[in-house]
């Protein structure tokens, strides 16, 4: 198991202290260790930063890290580092030269030399809804080509599917997952990873805000179609059944009261918008029956019935209270020459309306007669509408 932390405060406008710590445990033996950096903006084209850490796995380590924009569109970063142990210190050096080659691409250049010299060239490609990775690196004691995709689904839940294949003098390893969000702080995630020598192994990942939790799971050295099969379902159906009994219930609820607590703070609001909406309705009544006349008189647009708020239809629990005001009168004070155009925006902000219940999903219900037949619509509250329609129409026929 592996849990991790950071924290960034910033001192002044260019100055930021960031602490970090981290636990790892694997076969009941464990450690962990802690890191304090300093870093500060130079100029609008680079920064520096120290970093000072410790832990009782390794020794103290004291880190120097630069970077500069050589271009607006290139860059380079280097890290200096001394790692005391108790084999003496081990000097280590990382610079990474990376340029965009267009909008969505880049491509980075790194050498390494010290703890585990290598030499390393990738491309990255990130758009909207996907992440592309190929990579190729010499070093010693890894050499490997890489190549991984990830796709992004445009939902809510900003779930994400990836797979990627590694090859190289350790062995080839194939590792596929997804990730998900549960809460508006929390993405859960799971992957398997399947390889000659390594075997099956399951990583499971939870980020919480500024918090890491990584649970790595070794379940054989062999390739056993059995442990890939459980590796693949198991984390899936748990998935699924907590989602279910747990998180969407808590979700549910958590929403509710966010939704009860803007209610009661926004109580006094709503009575002063109703009383408000209430005294405009009533110096619009001489005017809409000079409208209704007007209407009348040429077979024009008449509206018989509005409401406005939160329906709730047949599938809803029987507990939910329907939360809908009549705005009859002020729909028809804004009829004009036989026409009714309301733009895209909320319509608790029209004349004798008001929200009746804030925070929830709003709809405008229309009944309205046009050249003597019944028309009926619902809008969406930030939906644009136009009336008449002939889409509108009540189909009474038969």
């Amino acid at each position: 198991m592996h849990i991790s932390q950071s924290i960034e405060a910033p001192l002044t406008a260019s100055d930021t202290a960031i602490l970090s710590g981290s636990l790892s445990t694997q076969n009941g033996n464990g450690g962990g260790s802690i890191n304090f950096a300093l870093r500060r903006v130079t100029s609008a084209k680079g920064w520096g930063e120290l970093e000072f850490g410790a832990g009782d796995l390794q020794g103290p380590l004291f880190g120097l890290k630069l970077f500069r924009n050589l271009t607006p569109r290139c860059f380079v970063t280097t890290n200096c580092a001394l790692q005391f142990s108790s084999r003496g210190i081990r000097p280590g050096l990382t610079t990474v030269l990376a340029r965009n080659l267009d909008k969505n691409t880049v491509g980075y250049l790194q050498w390494r030399w010290g703890i585990q010299s290598a030499m390393n060239t990738s491309i990255v490609r990130d758009t909207k809804t996907s992440h592309f990775t190929v990579a190729l690196q010499l070093g010693i004691p890894h050499s490997f080509a890489l190549i991984s995709y990830q796709h992004k689904f445009q939902d809510d839940d900003q779930t994400r599917v990836k797979g990627s294949l590694k090859a190289g003098f350790f062995g080839t390893v194939v590792e596929y997952g997804a990730e998900r969000k549960i809460s508006r702080h929390s993405v859960l995630g799971a992957a398997v990873s399947v390889g000659v020598p390594q075997g099956v192994s399951l990583k499971v990942k939870l980020n919480r805000a500024s918090q890491t939790y990584f649970f790595p799971i070794h379940l054989t050295d062999q390739l056993l179609p059995s442990a890939v099969f459980y590796a693949t379902v198991g984390p899936l159906v748990l998935y699924f059944a907590l989602h279910r009994l747990v998180i969407g219930p808590y979700l549910r609820a958590q929403k509710e009261k966010e939704l009860e607590k803007q209610r009661e703070s926004t109580a006094t609001d709503i009575l002063q918008k109703k009383q408000e909406a209430e005294a405009a309705v009533q110096l619009m009544q001489e005017s809409v029956r000079r409208i209704i006349e007007a209407e009348e008189s040429r077979m024009g647009l008449i509206i018989v019935n509005a409401w406005y708020g939160k329906f709730v239809n047949d599938k809803s629990k029987k507990s939910e209270k329907v939360k809908v005001i009549d705005v009859t009168v002020p729909l028809q004070c804004l009829v004009k020459d036989s026409k009714l155009i309301l733009t895209e925006a909320s319509k608790a902000g029209l004349p004798g309306f008001y929200d009746p219940c804030v925070g929830e999903e709003k709809n405008l219900k229309v009944l309205y007669q046009f050249r003597g037949v019944l028309h009926q619509v619902m809008a969406l509250d930030s939906e644009t509408l136009r009336i008449p329609k002939q889409s509108h129409r009540i189909d009474t026929d038969g």
